[in-house]
């Protein structure tokens, strides 16, 4: 099979399946075009997924799509974006026609769940890499980031953290019990908080999405803002496989396992006070932020002095 017949076949539908009225050119051109309308600021971010690296070998190719739009897509709704559009550079040792259906049928589920529309990309051979990069807006300079946040502001999670890194345990599992099978769902279908993103706009002081874990991510808002955070770790929000599954290790595996793609905001008290009830109850406070650099916990525990994360050249790849 062709490059240009593959295209046609597998990705030409997904585009096709999913449009938006500020992208006026798609698939088949030279490039995309995207209207921005005049209020709005343009929101992007790219990321890489490498086989092997950020997903197992072998993995299925519905939940490999599922995952690389998601953790896109997670990073439009940290910045409180609008979704628009996407498009994806696929790397492939061969062209398996099965892989292929599989990955298209995925990649449709996911960006019809998000409101992505697919806006071209390219393909070519080698180890499999899955390269997308999302577009979003936002009003006019209202985007979150990472470096409002203030001494005496509120921390606060959305959902539940830890799971995705427990189902880790699970992927060769042939019979998962109920428990793991949550956990594993929470690993094969992530679910990027674009929803809640925009909610969160006007009242969050900065935001992040929880990808490396929440030590690790938090620690980035705090470098960005030049400040520093407490923790009660007894207000970590846990789910019930995850307690079942892993016990006494569950909030270690809060604070420090990825792939979750929760929110970590800050927000002041005056403006967690006037959250819509419908916003505030997606989300936990577990701490506040003070103005000693770092993180530390209710029990007196010192996390890793700066930011932790994978590191692809460090120590830790």
């Amino acid at each position: 099979m062709g490059e240009f017949d593959l295209i046609r076949r597998y990705f030409l539908p997904v585009a096709e399946q999913q449009g938006h009225p500020d992208l006026l050119l798609a698939l088949g051109d030279d490039c995309a075009i995207q209207r921005v309308p005049v209020d709005q600021d343009l929101v992007f971010s790219v990321d890489t997924q490498v086989e092997g690296v950020h997903f197992p070998r072998g993995y299925r190719p519905e939940y490999t799509a599922w995952r690389a739009l998601a953790a896109a897509a997670s990073d439009l709704a940290a910045m409180g974006a609008s979704p628009v559009c996407f498009t994806l550079a696929l790397t492939l040792p061969e062209a398996n026609e099965r892989w292929l259906e599989g990955f298209g049928s995925g990649l449709a589920q996911a960006a019809s769940r998000f409101g992505l529309a697919l806006a071209g990309g390219d393909t070519t051979r080698g180890p499999l890499t899955i390269s997308i990069q999302v577009h979003g807006t936002v009003p006019k300079g209202q985007g979150l980031m990472r470096s409002g946040a203030k001494v005496n502001d509120l921390v606060a999670v959305s959902g539940t953290l830890g799971d995705a890194g427990a189902a880790l345990n699970y992927l060769d599992v042939p019979e998962p019990n109920d428990d793991e099978r949550a956990l594993l769902e929470r690993y094969h279908h992530p679910l990027p908080r674009l929803e809640l993103g925009q909610a969160l706009r006007g009242f969050a002081s900065a935001c992040i999405d929880i990808s490396d874990g929440l030590s690790a991510d938090l620690g980035h808002i705090l470098e960005c803002s030049g400040v520093g955070a407490t923790l009660n770790t007894s207000l970590l929000p846990l789910s019930g496989p995850l307690k079942r599954c892993t016990g006494e290790g569950a909030p270690h595996l809060a604070l420090s396992s990825g792939d979750d793609y929760e929110l970590c905001i800050t927000v002041s008290e005056e403006r967690w006070a006037t959250l819509p009830e419908g916003v505030k109850n997606q989300l936990t406070v577990i701490g506040r932020i003070d103005g000693e650099a770092g993180i530390r916990f209710d029990n007196g525990a010192v996390a890793n002095s700066g930011p932790q994360g994978f590191d692809h050249f460090g120590s830790n790849s």
